[in-house]
């Protein structure tokens, strides 16, 4: 196999793929990239797969013999990323050469790294006779950034450490929880030209109702991030979902048991409600958040109808206290609710529009942030119930 291809190109394609490398690999290959330069197409592709999840991204080079094999990841992108920018030449031995000795030739030298077998290498999962639909790509990033950051990280709790989507007629749903806040973000699947991800039959309103793990979809984020303005190709079965877009894909396992019903547990009705300025809270709370990591991270909102008004206050035993007060446009009785200030910051930054509103009934029920406009985006919080 010989090649030449920019530096710049082999190295983002590197990082891009290295995501989903295995940091613990079962066998030495998985630990490498599989890199195949084809010919016809003048064209070399990379692929990593851990066994959960899988990237594969295509790039432009000059093939002048094409050929496959693995290279170890780490070892390969911490080589081409300090090479200087120009051209890069990779050329290895034939396939009867056993140490699968490569060489790397730039302008300031040459580097050689042993590689392995690309008949070791397990082959990305593909979906065949499963359901197929296309999605808008700014609508999938909206989804993500909105859910996401909800998704548990206890991997005691399969289910929830993944974000479950699902298709309705003209709509996408994204939701995420952790047992202490759940994050719901409807989408369009309506594209630029007014096409449907599918046609709105009951039958095809089920087409998408899985989990998927939040670590494939925060790669899924970052790769999207590049391309907009474009549609995603969605093929699932019962065990995989493939992404597949312009020259890059990615393939991730489906996560197993009945995700929680979580609409039920969004309250229909309030008795309180609070509108205020998001980054005006935001910055508040970032502020009073210094005193609460301190202790137990727990801070206490009082809302103040007659003055119209909200406190946040944090008290430390030991350490200190803290209190700001910002306007505040408020309905019902005045009341002290107090939540994690971690949470709380989580929400304000997905929530993203000039005014959010709070909603509320007692200090122990849930809570809801939702945005002015915007995103269509539900965030429940959990409140800590607190001595007064």
């Amino acid at each position: 196999m010989k090649l030449v291809c920019t530096q710049n190109s082999l190295s983002t394609s590197l990082s891009l793929v290295s995501r989903a490398v295995a940091t613990r690999p079962t066998h030495p290959v998985l630990a490498n990239v599989l890199l195949v330069a084809n010919a016809e197409t003048q064209q070399v592709s990379l692929s990593a797969f851990d066994l959960s999840l899988g990237i594969q991204t295509t790039f432009a080079a000059t093939v002048e013999a094409e050929g496959k094999l693995t290279l170890p990841a780490k070892l390969l992108t911490d080589i081409v990323s300090r090479l200087p920018e120009g051209d890069i030449t990779l050329e290895s031995g034939s396939d009867e050469d056993l140490s699968f000795l490569t060489t790397l030739t730039c302008s300031s030298g040459r580097y050689q790294v042993r590689g392995m077998s690309a008949e070791e290498f397990p082959e990305l999962p593909t979906v065949t006779d499963g359901e197929s639909l296309h999605l808008p790509s700014e609508a999938m990033l909206d989804g993500l950034r909105g859910a996401l950051f909800a998704a548990s990280a206890d991997e005691t709790k399969q289910v929830l450490t993944g974000v479950h989507l699902t298709l309705a007629a003209e709509e996408l749903e994204f939701a995420a929880t952790d047992g202490h806040r759940l994050s719901v973000v409807q989408t369009t699947n309506v594209d630029d030209e007014g096409n449907r991800a599918k046609n709105s039959t009951a039958e095809d309103a089920e087409a998408l109702d899985v989990t998927i793990p939040a670590k494939a979809l925060q790669e899924l984020a970052k790769m999207l991030e590049r391309q907009t303005g474009s549609s995603v190709a969605v093929k699932l079965d019962r065990n995989q979902v493939v992404f597949e877009w312009v020259d890059q894909r990615l393939t991730s396992r489906l996560l197993e048991g009945q995700y929680p019903n979580y609409r039920q547990l969004i309250p229909r009705q309030f008795t309180h409600q609070t509108t205020v300025d998001r980054r005006l809270f935001l910055s508040s709370l970032e502020r009073i958040a210094v005193l609460a990591d301190q202790k137990n991270n727990i801070v206490k909102l009082s809302v103040d109808g007659t003055n119209q008004a909200m406190s946040l206050s944090v008290d430390a035993p030991d350490v200190g206290s803290g209190e700001e007060t910002i306007p505040a446009q408020i309905t019902g009785e005045d009341m002290a609710i107090a939540f994690n200030v971690k949470y709380l910051l989580d929400g304000l930054k997905a929530l993203n529009t000039t005014e959010i509103q709070l909603q509320f009934n007692t200090p122990t029920s849930p809570a809801i942030l939702t945005p002015l406009g915007g995103l269509k985006m539900t965030y429940l919080v959990m409140p800590v119930q607190v001595r007064s």
